[in-house]
């Protein structure tokens, strides 16, 4: 039984450790895996190289269309901000859009959002009188109109 790797020590049986033989490597099978790895490695950089170069090259046409499609759309579907001033008379579209509500939404909404910028732009915490009074007359253009 020692034969098979187990010994009997007393009642209880105990596994000897088995150590497998090692085997040295000589220098020139390393420098044969060496020098595979590195050919490998070479290789996929050159690879990178290559597609880049190519990716670059296929950019420059693409990115004039792009650009150019870029110059032909208008400004404004690009700004988050009403350009231009206030109308003579105030409709309901200028009035929705400076409290930035539907034209459609009902008082509840009309109100919240008056307070809401009101807040941000009174004239005693340094907002301007002129853009309070178009806030509030804003405000009251969508309520005489909402009957909600």
């Amino acid at each position: 039984m020692a034969g098979a790797g187990v010994t009997a020590d007393g009642e209880s049986m105990r596994y000897v450790e088995y150590a497998p033989k090692t085997t040295a490597r000589s220098d020139a099978e390393i420098d044969r895996r060496l020098g595979g790895t590195l050919i490998a490695v070479g290789l996929g950089v050159a690879a990178a190289g290559f597609a880049g170069r190519y990716a670059f090259q296929l950019w420059k046409p693409l990115g004039q269309v792009f650009s150019d499609s870029m110059k032909n759309m208008p400004s404004l579907a690009y700004s988050a901000y009403y350009k231009g001033g206030f109308e003579q008379k105030m409709t309901k579209r200028e009035a929705s859009l400076i409290l930035g509500i539907s034209p459609t939404s009902t008082k509840t909404k009309v109100r919240d959002a008056h307070r809401r910028i009101m807040v941000l732009n009174h004239p005693d915490k340094g907002g301007s009188p002129f853009i309070a009074s178009k806030i509030n007359e804003a405000k009251d253009l969508l309520d005489k109109e909402t009957r909600r």
